[in-house]
Formats: C-alpha cells, structure tokens, sequence
C-alpha cells in the first residue's frame, strides 16, 4: 500500500494537490471549515475541513451512518451548520439564510437517485420544473422549453439516434437514462458544483457504466461534482480524490493512484473493526 501522510488534525492524505486559481480567481467551488453538526446530543458531523476544487471529481465513501448525507445536506443548504464556516467561491456564505435555493442560486445543485424526476412527466416537463420558460405575457413557452428540452438531450448528454425524445416520459427510460437526463438538467442549468446520491444504485452493469460517462462528462464540461457511493470500483475509477468518513469526521483524503480498490476496502474494514 502507497505511503499516506497522516495530518496533525489525524487524517491521512494521499498526494492530491490543491487546484490553481481560475481566471475568474477563486479556488475552490465550496470550502467547509471547522464544521459541527448536532441533533440534540447526537455529534453527527464533526470539525469538517472540506474543499471542492474547480474542475474536479471528489468521491465522498464511509460506512452506513459514517455522516456522509448529513456532509451533503450541510452542503447544499438543507441543514444549518451548527458552528464552522462554508464558503462558495471563496467567498463565506450566511449560514443564518443558506438554503437550497440559495444553493441553487450560487451553482449547486444535487441529483438524488430516482427521486429528482416526475414519473408520468414528459421529459421537457421535468427539465424545467420549478423554472420555467414563459412568454411576455407569463404563460409557460411550451415551443421554447421543448426546444432547450432538445438541445439538452442531444448535445449536453448525447441522446441522440437512441429512440429518447423530448416527450418520452420518465417510466420507460432506464435507471442510467433516468441518471443522465438529472445530470443534463443541472449542467443546463449551469451548476458549478453536481451533487451525484448514490446514482448507480440498483442499476444492471451496462447502466452503471452510462453513468460513469456521465460522471465523467461532468468534469469534461468544466465541473465539479461530489459522487457519493457505496460501490467502491465505481467511485476510484472516474475520481480524482477519495473523501473518507468515519463516526461524522473525515478521516482520509486519498488520491485514488495511491490506494487500490483491494485496499480501500480493506482500510474501510479496518475503520469498522475499530468502533467496536
């Protein structure tokens, strides 16, 4: 196994370097610093130190309860942070008014497995939920959204000549389709930052691989994305860093060059053994 540095706060680091500024200045796309998360007595996230780079795909991996949805939440806005700070392009956030539509509004967005799509909704219905295309007379521009609806299937995420039209509806596309038209609806709406849940879950072989391109196209197109996965091999192959939580803190951040999947399992069962 590759040497990890192990840091004064405790956590353990492969050789992952931090981006360079962009052209427009700033680092990172979200920072979080020293960030707490109670639910009453429950310590559920504990002294968080996280950045997300411009331009790059962090995998986010721990055991069941390791903390890694309430991460997320904190993140995007759903919960409050009870003490630290979280900064969006550098700049600090007012966690007294953050919420998920201030997250929306700062180029955050988050795709849940399966649960970001309206089923029986033609899929230009889904793409502008919550925004849509009106006229100057403020009725919905059905002709407009079927257009963006379009161009977004064929050309941000290449649904082209595979039978899926802007009027298809939800239920009969496949768990990766259904994955990659969520991550064309949050590229379209230009998000800086794609939160992925859990997106391979439960889906056939030739699916997970959809969504590893997808994942992959995120990065390609000048994005960020936090992929949250259980299924280790699908999350070291498309990231460029691994985030491991353990009992609401991070306990490693590991280029995926240094560790391999045998062994990332294996320091995952090391970290279970020693709760007990």
């Amino acid at each position: 196994m590759a040497d990890i540095a192990v840091h004064p706060s405790g956590t353990r680091s492969g050789n992952a370097r931090p981006p360079a500024p962009g052209t427009d200045g700033f680092v990172d796309i979200v920072r979080m610093e020293q960030v707490q998360k109670y639910f009453g007595a429950v310590h559920a996230l504990r002294n968080i130190d996280l950045r997300i780079g411009r331009n790059e795909i962090v995998g986010l991996i721990g055991d069941n309860g390791a903390g890694k949805s309430t991460l997320i939440k904190t993140m995007t806005g759903v919960y409050a942070p009870s003490s630290g700070r979280i900064f969006v392009r550098d700049k600090p956030v007012d966690l007294a008014n953050y919420s998920v539509a201030m997250a929306h509004d700062l180029s955050i967005e988050t795709v849940y497995q399966d649960k970001s799509l309206g089923e029986k909704q033609p899929l230009w219905r889904n793409f502008f939920v919550g925004r849509q295309i009106t006229n100057r007379f403020g009725f919905i521009d059905v002709k407009r959204q079927k257009a963006v609806a379009r161009q977004i299937l064929e050309d941000t995420i290449g649904f082209r000549g595979v039978g899926i039209g802007v009027d298809a509806t939800v239920k009969n596309l496949s768990g990766g389709e259904r994955q990659g038209i969520a991550i064309g609806r949050a590229m379209h709406f230009n998000a800086d930052l794609i939160v992925l849940d859990e997106p391979t879950v439960a889906l056939a072989v030739k699916e997970v691989r959809k969504v590893l391109d997808f994942v992959r196209l995120i990065k390609s197109s000048g994005r960020a994305c936090v992929y949250i996965e259980h299924n280790l091999a699908h999350v070291h192959e498309v990231a460029d860093r691994l985030v491991v939580l353990d009992r609401g803190a991070i306990v490693a951040d590991i280029a995926p060059r240094d560790m391999t999947v045998p062994e990332l399992t294996e320091y995952l069962i090391d970290l279970q053994k020693s709760q007990h």
